[in-house]
């Protein structure tokens, strides 16, 4: 996968990157047109000038990028306007490296351009930019304008106005009222040198060396330092992406609950995958918070524990089974039972027609052995090739992992691929017609996504009936800090969907027995206020069991700032009535820059 850094790939890039740029160097100031900076920005999020020739626009040099395809520089006016709308600094698209430096005070002649990272279909904001730019530098070693400070006061609470239902809920036209919304507020900064201090990281270094902070340090926080995301209204205003502009060597690496101490300031810029970000030619002292990776208790002889764990895409040829086995022994507790998504088929990415995963779930197992944890036997079902989305040629799917000497597994055979497991009433008792099984594989919901996985344990003489679930990604959602807002969540029609089927087949088991025992689980890849959680725990079929700990720990994945709940265990009534239900959500992952998956497991144990 190219770096984020380096992928820009709109039509305005590609025309830009086929021009030079010029760069002179003279000993006296040359003559400048009225136009300045905040004129080219204006007071909306698209310039009046988008399209339009500028001629010696000047500014003095704040930062510089010579990585990547967004090579360039930014330049900002110091004789600013009272308008706080109006941004004073502007990026110079370059393509080539760069032949000024930061100081310089230099006059940019070029066109006026509206660039969207990601493309218009990504649903971001754009940047405005000076293309095709023609560079005099009039002097060097200039002071740089004095960094605009971003800190919880400058932030407003409320994050964006609604979007302009004439113009498809996009933002781009509407007046920016800096002081009323934070998307308002940073936008009125683009391109300009701003500042943060003693910032808390609130997302992990990423391989992509960016990481994400927050001005707000009691907005929502969770337990641990991250930024809880709990509702659609809660958007954490004070999170800001940072990168850096400076080597990749020098980046810290930090986990949440850090704090970059001092200063950290640069050009704010707008990125694909983060939204407003910081590009900082000065990065604070990385002061370590000490988090650590949880371990939960041990399940005591009359409780059942089971476990979810996205392991992703794990094949043979993978070097962390050893970290996963030692989260399983160790972190984990050896759980009873243990719902794996994300095992991979036995060849991995290689799209050659296996399905087949024996031999990366036995390595799992064997490496589990090792670790010091039970010798697990497991159960799965394998897909058809190529019919459950994923990483082409995975073929992922979800596996049972379970200790035999703990719990049993009621094997009836029929289950397959393409199969439909059915609900059967044995001497008053509700039965599956397979197990495993697979329920509803046809239905159009579980198309280019996985099939929930369903099996029969009995522990302790009581029948449990588990469903290991993946539903759809996210991929393709609006961004959160994109133009159109309130955002358009694409991808949740399918895993609604998903939910209702899953959701009948539970009620399918209660029609049949009243107080059976149902657990429903997995990577449901939304959150736990979300319609597809309601629509799984429709008619009181099920309740999702991370409702029980306190919102500052409802969390098991960090993405752009936000920790939030993507895994879910949800119960049928009779557990949720039975004795000391308890449910742990185990962050060993999704905190840290170090992490062997980005999820965090979660362990749900009670007494049948």
């Amino acid at each position: 996968m190219p770096s984020k850094k380096t992928a820009r790939i709109s039509a305005l890039t590609v025309a830009a990157v086929c021009s030079a740029v010029s760069t002179v160097v003279v000993t006296s100031p040359a003559q400048a047109d009225s136009v300045r900076i905040h004129d080219i920005q204006g007071s909306t999020r698209i310039s009046p000038f988008a399209g339009q020739q500028v001629t010696d626009v000047a500014g003095i040099v704040t930062g510089v990028r010579t990585y990547g395809s967004s090579r360039g520089f930014w330049i900002q006016d110091s004789l600013a306007d009272d308008d706080p709308a109006t941004s004073e600094g502007v990026f110079v698209f370059t393509s080539s490296a760069p032949k000024v430096a930061v100081g310089d005070s230099v006059t940019v002649s070029g066109t006026v351009s509206e660039y969207v990272p990601g493309g218009t279909s990504s649903g971001n904001q754009s940047i405005t930019e000076i293309t095709k730019p023609t560079v005099t530098v009039l002097s060097s070693g200039n002071a740089v304008p004095s960094a605009t400070t971003i800190n919880a006061r400058s932030v407003p609470d409320a994050y964006t106005p609604a979007g302009d239902p004439a113009a498809n809920g996009s933002v781009n036209g509407l007046t920016l009222r800096p002081k009323k919304y934070a998307l308002d507020y940073y936008e009125s900064l683009e391109g300009m040198n701003v500042r943060v201090s003693d910032t808390r990281v609130v997302t992990a270094t990423d391989p992509y060396t960016e990481l994400w902070v927050t001005v707000k340090p009691r907005e929502n926080d969770a337990r641990r330092g991250g930024t809880v995301y709990g509702s659609y209204e809660s958007q954490n205003t004070g999170r800001l992406q940072i990168q850096s502009l400076g080597a990749t060597a020098d980046f810290p690496e930090a986990n949440v609950g850090d704090v970059l101490k001092g200063t950290t300031a640069g050009p704010l810029d707008y990125t694909q995958y983060g939204g407003y970000t910081l590009v900082a030619n000065e990065i604070g002292a990385l002061e370590q918070g000490g988090l650590e990776r949880e371990t939960t208790r041990e399940q005591a002889r009359g409780e059942l524990a089971v476990a979810t764990y996205n392991v992703e895409n794990l094949d043979p040829s993978d070097g962390t089974f050893a970290d996963h086995a030692a989260a399983i022994a160790n972190n984990l507790q050896s759980p009873d039972i243990v719902a794996l998504e994300e095992i991979q088929d036995n060849t991995g990415a290689k799209n050659d027609g296996v399905v087949d995963a024996d031999q990366t779930v036995n390595k799992l197992i064997d490496a589990i052995v090792a670790a010091g944890g039970p010798a697990y036997e497991w159960r799965s079902v394998s897909p058809v090739d190529g019919a459950d989305g994923g990483e082409p040629g995975g073929n992922i799917r979800q596996v049972f992992l379970f200790n035999p000497e703990r719990v049993s597994f009621s094997d009836r055979s029929g289950g397959d691929a393409t199969t439909a497991v059915g609900v059967e009433k044995v001497r008053g008792k509700a039965r599956l017609t397979a197990s495993p099984g697979r329920i509803d594989p046809a239905n159009a919901a579980w198309e280019n996504s996985r099939k929930p996985l369903v099996g029969e344990f009995v522990f302790r003489g009581e029948t449990v009936f588990v469903i290991a679930n993946h539903f759809a990604s996210k991929g393709g959602d609006q961004p959160l800090h994109g133009q159109y807002q309130p955002q358009t969540r694409s991808s949740e029609t399918q895993r609604h969907l998903q939910a209702t089927a899953v959701n009948t087949f539970v009620k399918e088991i209660l029609a049949t027995q009243k107080n059976a025992n149902v657990i429903a689980l997995g990577d449901i890849n939304d959150f736990e206020f979300s319609r597809t959680a309601k629509l799984l725990e429709q008619d009181g079929a099920l309740w999702s069991a991370i409702k029980s700990l306190p919102k500052s720990e409802r969390y098991t994945y960090n993405y752009q700032g936000n920790s939030q709940v993507l895994d879910q265990i949800l119960v049928s009534p009779s557990i949720r009535r039975s004795g000391g239900l308890r449910y742990d959500s185990v962050h060993i992952n999704s905190e840290f820059h170090d992490q062997i998956s980005d999820h965090d497991p979660q362990v749900l144990r009670f007494r049948p």
